[in-house]
């Protein structure tokens, strides 16, 4: 009998270790193509990560198996959209895509573009993510329609109403990931319509359980409810108080606050005072040494929760990257030439980096000032600029038809755009002769960088100066 039983239980952890789910395609628009699906990391920090990727063959279909134990949400970026799709064990999804749409050359030149989102439709209706879908839009309708009582008027009888309503309408979908994003949804449009503080509803977020906490209903109201609290606080009669925990890394401290101010328990916690961290990081009202050191403490890098270590993880990586004094990424890559060339090799000079696009008339503006520079400061300066990949042929006429001094690089897969986080073009970096940022920000050749470079030179000679009077 109790061979039986383990054998029982062997086969039923062997099922459950081996759950997938299976995605399919067919659209011939697509043929060729390739899409890839990411998840976020944690809830904080925007960290994704690759789950996925579906290759359609030239007749334009694709499938794919993927290894998943619970409920998780991806999304895909691709043309001008951001798909976004529920996937659970177990179940095969026949995804419907949208007409093919590319960026148009402002759009890709935009840094401030957005895709245009959508909930990807399935072939099976009763799927989770038509059942999202569906809901989204029917709550859409229903507060539009009633959005000066709502949100104006702020009429508890229309929320009743809505709540109603939208009950009434999808009682038959009882899946608990549904029911979740229903809850949220509907919790997200109260905080809204009646302009509740963060300490009305935040109690709610410790009963939330973990395999929650990846979805995009949760990450919208947990950021919306923690987003700024410690700068916020400061300015409060108390904000000396936790300006001073703040900036002596009191951790202790600041959970106690967490918990007392927001109601929540347990490993909720640990995850909003994150959360406040990285925000108060880039606020400007505490000591950044301080946050950095905090978000390090092994209270979460060692938390028995994996997305409270990951989130400390990424939030440390994301708050020290290419800050001053930090080791900057080396870059190697193909010249114009087709000659690998480096940027970590140590010649006694500062280096100048340059992300460019040179489709860009600003740009090409940007690019035909450093002959200035490199004149003025040609035994103090290296310069590199990385090109973005556009067309080869018109790349290398604009630098044939103008004198651009550097050293050109082309990343044709954007990996160093990536790594160093350029969200618009040009961006610009100055590192030191042993590669570290001196300046994570540094100005573009048109915008000032002549003279911030100079001052720079001066308060090096200044320096050897005083040390060699000591």
């Amino acid at each position: 009998m109790r061979l039986l039983f383990l054998l029982f239980l062997a086969i039923l952890f062997s099922v459950a270790g081996n759950a997938s789910v299976t995605i399919q395609c067919d659209n011939a628009k697509y043929a060729g193509n390739k899409l890839t699906f990411y998840s976020f990391s944690d809830p904080i920090s925007s960290t994704s990560k690759i789950v996925f990727s579906l290759d359609f063959d030239k007749t334009g279909k694709c499938t794919k198996e993927v290894d998943i134990q619970t409920t998780s949400f991806v999304y895909c970026d691709f043309g001008i959209y951001r798909g976004m799709l529920f996937i659970e064990p177990n179940q095969k999804i026949v995804l419907q895509l949208p007409p093919v749409r590319e960026k148009s050359f402002a759009d890709q030149k935009n840094p401030y573009f957005e895709p245009v989102s959508f909930w990807f439709a399935t072939e099976n209706k009763q799927q989770l993510n038509n059942q999202i879908s569906d809901f989204t839009n029917r709550l859409n309708q229903i507060t539009d329609k009633y959005f000066d009582q709502l949100y104006f008027r702020q009429s508890k009888q229309i929320y009743d109403s809505v709540v109603y309503f939208i009950d009434k309408e999808f009682a038959a979908n009882q899946s608990e990931s549904f029911l979740f994003h229903k809850k949220m949804s509907l919790k997200m449009v109260e905080v809204d319509a009646f302009r509740l503080k963060p300490e009305d509803y935040s109690a709610l977020f410790s009963g939330i359980k973990q395999q929650f906490w990846l979805h995009p209903a949760f990450t919208s109201l947990f950021d919306k409810t923690f987003t700024g609290q410690l700068s916020f606080e400061v300015k409060s009669v108390k904000g000396d108080e936790i300006r001073k925990a703040v900036n002596q890394g009191n951790i202790s401290f600041l959970i106690e606050y967490t918990k007392t101010k927001f109601k929540v328990t347990g490993e909720m916690t640990e995850l909003a005072l994150l959360k406040m961290l990285h925000d108060a990081f880039y606020s400007g009202d505490f000591s950044k040494s301080s946050i950095q050191q905090m978000v390090k403490s092994t209270r979460f890098t060692d938390h028995q929760n994996k997305i409270i270590r990951e989130a400390a993880l990424n939030i440390s990586e994301k708050i020290t990257h290419l800050q001053p004094g930090s080791t900057a990424p080396a870059i190697c890559l193909n010249n114009l030439e087709g000659q690998k060339v480096c940027t970590n090799q140590n010649n006694g000079k500062y280096k100048y980096l340059i992300f460019a696009d040179a489709e860009m008339a600003v740009c090409r503006e940007h690019l035909k000032y450093l002959s200035a520079i490199q004149q003025k400061y040609a035994k103090n300066l290296e310069i590199f600029i990385v090109l973005r990949k556009t067309d080869e042929s018109q790349m290398k006429n604009f630098f044939a038809e103008n004198e651009v001094p550097g050293i050109k690089l082309l990343d044709e897969n954007s990996t160093y755009i990536d790594q160093y986080k350029v969200k618009s073009f040009p961006q610009c970096y100055l590192l030191d002769q042993n590669h570290k940022v001196k300046f994570e920000a540094a100005k573009a050749p048109l915008d000032g960088f002549e003279q911030q470079f100079g001052a720079l030179l001066q308060q090096d000679f200044l320096e050897r100066q005083r040390r060699q009077t000591k």
